[in-house]
Parts: structure tokens; sequence; C-alpha cells
């Protein structure tokens, strides 16, 4: 696996069809992360790094955080999820750096040898990465994928302890984040820490009972109301008030099933395009589609910033009920 330490805001170029596969085993991986085929449409283009994919979420086994080397996102390059069966999920695609190759200033592309698996190993063909977006045993009919997402887990076995300062000094030196969002995040997860230690104390002497920070004070017990706007992509709306999106949350924090994320706070208030209704996402932890029956809103823009998950830079969409935004004319 090739190293370019690439820093954010260079630029590079993906490497050709034929370069890459010379780097993919016969399931189409590269140390357990596969090469979709979503991702063939970007070969031989060019593109800036976006962020330093030095550690990802685990959204699969909630396992916490966990280390990728010599990986990078690359500026608005998501997943279409065509060959997912059509998963709204846009998820940032990861990287290697053995799939990219560096652009000098001058426009020309910098010498770099093309890794190539040992001899003796499964190649892979164009035809084996289609069939990789299925895991072995789906039946036929079965909406039931393999993807980036899901296997993630096996591409970042490492995982890192939430206390262990060098993944935060990384990702300061990288550019992925600033020094005053990281220091607050440190000490908010130590506060929340404290938080879940505080519930054995009894009730008066916790700090509001023990929950963590951000506070989200919900306010209703059973079925939570519904309000349809019937909102379209390109509408400007602007998100409501913590107070107002509170208001219609059950002591799970959801809106008909659907958890409002603390990461969504900080849009409170603001004006987004809307970017897309989403109707299906893949299932990290079982590959399954789920299917959305009600309303599911993207934001352009709005996404989740991690400062309350570890500067995590894998910045998934936030989802959105109706009744939590409003209309703007």
């Amino acid at each position: 696996m090739t190293e370019l330490n690439l820093r954010i805001g260079e630029l590079v170029e993906v490497r050709s069809r034929a370069e890459i596969l010379a780097t993919l085993d016969g399931r189409g991986e590269l140390n357990a992360l596969p090469f979709m085929p979503e991702m063939l449409q970007f070969c031989g283009r060019r593109f800036t790094v976006y962020r330093r994919a030095s550690k990802f979420c685990d959204t699969k086994d909630w396992t916490g955080m966990h280390r990728l080397d010599a990986t990078v996102h690359l500026e608005g390059l998501r997943c279409d999820g065509q060959a997912h069966g059509g998963c709204q999920a846009a998820c940032l695609l990861y990287w290697k750096e053995s799939w990219l190759k560096r652009v000098t200033p001058d426009g020309q592309e910098a010498a770099a040898e093309v890794p190539v698996l040992p001899a003796g190993l499964p190649r892979c063909t164009i035809a084996a990465l289609r069939r990789e977006t299925r895991p072995v045993g789906a039946a036929a009919d079965e909406e039931r994928f393999s993807c980036q997402a899901t296997e993630m887990p096996k591409a970042a076995p490492t995982h890192i302890r939430a206390w262990d300062v060098r993944q935060y000094l990384q990702d300061v030196t990288s550019r992925n984040t600033r020094l005053w969002p990281t220091l607050r995040s440190v000490v908010v997860l130590g506060f929340n820490r404290f938080q879940r230690v505080s519930r054995r104390l009894p009730r008066r002497l916790r700090i509001h009972g023990g929950a963590a920070y951000p506070f989200i004070d919900s306010e209703l017990n059973g079925k939570t109301p519904k309000e349809l706007l019937d909102l379209q992509p390109g509408e400007l709306v602007e998100v409501k008030s913590k107070q107002e999106i509170f208001a219609t949350l059950d002591q799970t924090d959801s809106n008909r099933g659907l958890r409002f994320d603390v990461e969504g706070l900080r849009y409170c208030g603001r004006r987004a395009r809307v970017l897309a209704r989403i109707n299906k996402l893949i299932d990290d932890k079982t590959g399954k589609m789920i299917h959305i029956p009600g309303d599911c809103i993207v934001l352009d823009g709005f996404i989740c910033a991690a400062d309350f998950h570890q500067n995590c830079p894998r910045g998934i969409y936030e989802y959105w009920r109706e009744i939590w935004l409003r209309r703007v004319e």
C-alpha cells in the first residue's frame, strides 16, 4: 500500500481503472477496504483532498472510534448508490492513497510507482467489483448489500480509546479540525463521562439528571406529532429552534422513530436548501435496505460536524422530519 501523506487542499488525480484494479484482491479490496463500482466514474479525474480519513465512528457495531491508515476523502465525492440498490445515504467515499497520485503545483503528475499485488494473488475485475456489492449468501430477490460502510470495521480493526490524545493532535495537525472545537469536544467528553458516573448518586445531586451534554429535553410520552410540508429539492427552509423541536420528541429523543441527533443543534435557526427526500438507506449493521415510508429530508451542507463524536470526519448527512423545518417563501 502506497502512503502519500496527502494534506487537505492538495490536488490529486484518481488513477486509471487498470492501475486501481492492480491494487485490489479478488474481492475488490485493498487492506479490506472495498473499491466500489460507484467510484469508477472518477478514474482519471482530478480532485482536492477534503479530509484525512484517519478514523471513523463505528455505526455498525457501535464500538467507538477506529483507526484508518493512508486514506482520505475527496472534495464533493459521495456515493450515488447506483450499484447498491439506489441507496440514498450519499456517504463520503473512502480513497486509499494507493488509488491516487499527487499533482504538482504546475499541474503535472508527480512520478509515483503503481502499487501492484504480489504475484499469485487473485486479481480483480470490473465484474468482480459489481459482484461484491452483494454479500455471500444474499438471495437473488433479497435487498441486502455490501459496501464501504458495512465493511469498515474489517478495514479499520484498531480501536482508538477516547482518551488517546494522539488522535486529537492528528485532527489538528492534519487540519481536519481547528484547535478550539477540539478542546471543546474533549471537555464535553470528560463532562459526559462524569455524567454517567453521577447517575449512581441521588437525583438531587446530579447535574441535569445525569444526562449527556448537549441536553435534549424531550417533552412527550407516547405518540409524537406529524406535520407534512411536501418539501422538494431546491426549496429553501429554516430549521426550527431547539425548543420547538424538543416539543415534538418522545423520551427516546425521536419523532415517529427518527431520532434527533445532537449534532443537528448547531443548525437550529439556520437556513438551507432541501437536497433530497430520503426513501431508502442501507443499514450498516445488516446490509439490508431500509425503506422509509414517512418524511425524511436532508439539507444541502448540513452534515454531522462530530462536535460531540471525537471529530469523526465521515460527514454524514443529518436527517430531518418536516415538522422540524419551516418553509421560507
